[in-house]
């Protein structure tokens, strides 16, 4: 009998726990593929090469 009650209470923190990721997976904002191209291209800019003013 104590067998089945840890597998069920096992089987209840699984259930709860999967539920749990679903949600926090679900508020993830997966950006459109327009947005990663441009993330890419601006990504592709040498950030060392920063123009400086002459004094």
């Amino acid at each position: 009998m104590l067998g089945f009650i840890v597998v069920a209470l096992i089987g209840v923190a699984l259930y709860l726990l999967i539920k749990s990721m679903n949600k926090q997976i679900s508020k993830i904002e997966v950006p459109s593929e327009a947005e990663a191209r441009k993330a890419e291209a601006a990504e592709d800019v040498p950030a060392g090469k920063v123009e400086e003013k002459a004094e």
